[in-house]
């Protein structure tokens, strides 16, 4: 939820000290100390048979509202709370660019690369109408759209730094995603024969349609090493397309809220700097390259950070509101899953 960052003047000027300005930062360490044990032991917690199918990410969002709802945040942790949430997520959106190159959507082709692309427009642009069908708040449904059509968890929080909704409505997404990715990781590896799918339809299948990166090779891997690689990689090209979509969303909310306040405190129309950011990393990997020791630390460190920055997400939720939202989000959420397995397999059907 946005916050109102404006100081009165003696405010501004007390804050311009060096002796408080080291302060102010200072007030950042609690909160920022307990996400980060929070994801820790969610890294931890993956070392539990079962339970590493799960992101990492999943179970420190997790850990986060049992944490609030059951102990409480407390008040001294909440500036570095809402610093994970913002600064250190927007960083590791960044850092993602690293783990993308410009040849690895070259190696899907055009064609693969139409059939993400344009499953990823159509299962956003539905999901968006269904939820004003059903009557699911716009800022929701646009969190689970996004989930649902690039990368789960990750999307999420991306793209909610445009969309700027409240939290539990983030937790709410991030939940929505989480289960219906799941269901696709248990139930994709069952319907290859089914359907008549090769290794690399079926990898292309599983990579534009099911919601989390791990999840994604979690289901390729089960058809072969040309299933699962061939997955991997289109399901990493679909997440490059995560900066286009932010950037529209970024555009779209400025015009609008350009349209309905007279021009007065219009929000500038630019590319957000941490979106920047991702596509600049991502052409520094296309022609730079990286050990691979050191792509796996970094690879570590990013899904680290994001994790911090989803513990932090739940340290702010409250499940009884998440609760009052009723079934409705979940409804949608069902719907846009199906209708991403759908659609896309008919694509791949049809072109492939």
């Amino acid at each position: 939820m946005p916050r109102d960052t404006s100081l009165p003047v003696s405010e501004a000027v007390i804050l311009a000290e060096p002796a408080h300005h080291g302060h102010r930062h200072s007030g950042i360490v609690p909160g920022l100390l307990l996400s980060a044990a929070l994801a820790a032991a969610a890294f931890a917690l993956r070392r539990i048979p079962g339970v590493a199918t799960f992101s990492p990410m999943i179970i420190a969002i997790i850990l986060g509202m049992l944490f609030h709802n059951v102990i409480g945040t407390p008040s001294r942790a909440k500036a570095g709370v809402s610093f994970s949430m913002k600064k250190v997520l927007r960083f590791a959106i960044i850092l993602l660019g690293l783990q993308l190159t410009l040849t690895q959507v070259a190696d899907v082709g055009v064609v693969g690369v139409g059939i993400i692309a344009a499953t990823l427009i159509a299962t956003f642009a539905v999901t968006k109408w269904a939820g004003r069908v059903i009557g699911v708040d716009r800022k929701l449904a646009e969190l689970i759209a996004a989930g649902t059509s690039i990368c789960g968890a990750s999307a999420v929080i991306a793209t909610n730094t445009v969309t700027e909704a409240h939290d539990e409505d983030v937790a709410y997404a991030v939940a929505c995603v989480t289960v219906f990715g799941s269901i696709s990781m248990f139930a994709y590896p069952l319907l290859p024969a089914l359907f008549h799918l090769d290794p690399h339809a079926y990898g292309l299948w599983a990579g534009a349609s099911i919601h989390e990166i791990a999840q994604v090779v979690a289901a390729a891997f089960q058809d072969g090493k040309d299933a699962g690689e061939f997955g991997t990689i289109a399901k990493l090209s679909r997440v490059l397309m995560l900066a286009p979509l932010v950037l529209a969303l970024g555009l779209a909310g400025a015009r609008h809220h350009a349209a309905h306040s007279h021009g007065k405190g219009r929000k500038p129309i630019a590319l957000p700097w941490f979106v920047a950011g991702f596509i600049a990393l991502v052409l520094v990997n296309s022609v730079v390259t990286i050990p691979p020791e050191a792509k796996g630390w970094i690879v570590q460190a990013t899904t680290f950070l994001l994790s911090l920055a989803l513990a932090a997400m739940g340290l702010e939720t409250d499940v009884r509101k998440l609760m009052a939202k009723g079934l409705r989000p979940a409804l949608l959420g069902g719907f846009a899953w199906i209708f991403i397995s759908g659609f896309s397999l008919l694509l791949i059907k049809l072109v492939w």
